[in-house]
């Protein structure tokens, strides 16, 4: 009972604080990005909640526990993306501070048509990116609540809508940091009991199966390469990721914040595979999504146990919230704004927000019954952002001479390669349609601006 109420008042406190935010909100640009004064902890710690979602965590956690450390090393590409985001392209994005999304971004180096494209790739991305969370969550619901899967996706999506969309970034934000702190200090936590129960690490080490310390298990060398590029490339610069750049009080603010967050996530990555693996040892022949929320169950004591779970509720709930108040953003500022061809009050803007996050909630419920396994759903909805909009978007943030005409030509090959590849080709030696789309794109891009006209 005692760990029920933990989990009760933490919800709950979301929701009033959601509610209490919004009443101060009076534009599309007050729910997108707040007063742009946030210091660099702040920064960090929302950023990575961000992306420190259900897919790198119980996602992660499930594919050690079945087959091994792979999956965790390949995270470790977007580790080395945030570093090079922190190190290279956040100091020079000064000149973008008053936008707010990255279609405003690609709206003002290659027009409206590029803005609009961008804005329809991140309300798709976003869709998806948040189906894995709810999906997660709906593990979460079913282990500690006894709650079927789709009861659990439909509670979860509710509650991450409700203050989400009523308090916007900052509600956002705030909740992001709390569960910073929480998850910082409970998945550790968590696995340190988990590591006792066992025996210890040397324990745990010595009756995994050999195959499993072997990167490349159920794959190939390449295919591996692959996976390590695809979540290298898959999230760069996703719309979320963006905002957090922008709302820093300074640029260097966010340039120091991205790379702390790459630093910190190679430490979660490792906690989170190391949990797969130990309860893997504990507890053989789980359902693979449920070895997170399981371990947990059985290894912490009440009390401590409520606050553990309020932690892995915070870890998914934390990229939930940031991905459907990005979707929103780009639809209105990308998408509406362009082609409505008429004046639109903030008062239509904010209340169209609104609208698109529930509208986003509901499809994200979609993709978590459709695609059940957390990271193949992220890895498949990374499809529709990096191949089309990456390479283009790094050029204008890095301030290169493009031509506006570059961005189509790009985006066109980069779909066609993924596609053509994924699909057509049924993905060759193992190698994703990602990096292969995101190769033709910045083939194409390149080839474009050196010689057309």
């Amino acid at each position: 009972m005692l760990d029920y109420l933990v989990i009760a008042a933490y919800l709950s406190g979301l929701l009033v604080y959601g509610i209490v935010c919004g009443r101060g909100i009076r534009s599309v640009k007050q729910f997108a990005v707040a007063e742009q004064g946030y210091g660099t902890f702040v920064v960090f710690a929302t950023l990575s909640a961000s992306f420190i979602g259900g897919g790198f965590s119980m996602g992660n956690a499930a594919k050690a526990y079945a087959a091994g450390i792979g999956y965790a090393v390949a995270l470790c590409g977007f580790s080395l993306k945030e570093i090079f985001v922190g190190g290279y392209v956040a100091p020079r994005m000064g000149r973008f501070r008053s936008c707010i999304s990255p279609g405003q971004i690609m709206g003002r180096v290659y027009g409206q048509n590029a803005q609009v494209v961008t804005g329809l790739m991140s309300l798709i991305t976003c869709a998806g990116v948040v189906g894995a969370q709810v999906g997660a969550i709906g593990h979460v619901f079913k282990v500690f609540l006894g709650l079927p899967q789709l009861t659990g996706v439909l509670l979860s999506c509710g509650i991450v809508i409700l203050y989400c969309t009523m308090g916007g970034i900052k509600a956002v934000v705030t909740a992001d940091v709390v569960q910073f702190m929480i998850l910082s200090i409970g998945m550790p936590l968590a696995f340190i009991l988990a590591l006792q129960k066992a025996g210890g690490w040397d324990a745990v080490a010595a009756s995994l199966p050999a195959e499993y310390w072997d990167i490349t298990h159920g794959t190939t060398a390449i295919g591996f390469l692959s996976l390590f590029f695809s979540f290298m490339l898959g999230e760069a610069l996703a719309p979320p990721y963006i905002q957090r750049l922008l709302i820093g009080r300074k640029t260097n603010t966010a340039a120091r914040a991205a790379i702390l967050g790459g630093v910190f996530s190679v430490v979660f990555f490792a906690v989170s595979a190391g949990i797969g693996l130990t309860a893997r040892v504990l507890y053989p022949g789980l359902y693979p999504p449920l070895a997170m929320p399981t371990l947990i169950q059985r290894v912490l004591p009440l009390g401590l146990r409520g606050f553990v779970i309020a932690g892995v509720i915070s870890i998914v709930m934390s990229t939930a919230d940031s991905f459907l108040n990005a979707a929103a953003v780009g639809a209105v500022q990308d998408v509406w704004l362009p082609l409505a061809g008429r004046f639109i009050s903030e008062r239509e803007q904010l209340r169209g927000a609104r609208t698109v996050n529930v509208l986003t909630g509901a499809a994200a419920v979609f993709f978590a019954l459709m695609v059940p396994d957390i990271l193949d759903l992220l890895l498949f909805t990374y499809r529709f952002w990096a191949p089309v909009i990456l390479v283009p978007l790094i050029a204008a943030l890095m301030g290169k001479r493009v031509k506006r005409e570059s961005f189509g030509a790009a985006a066109l090959a980069g779909a066609c390669g993924m596609v053509l590849w994924s699909y057509g080709l049924h993905e060759p030696w193992g190698i994703s349609g990602l990096p292969v789309g995101v190769a033709a794109n910045g083939l194409i891009f390149w080839l474009f601006n050196r010689f057309g006209k």
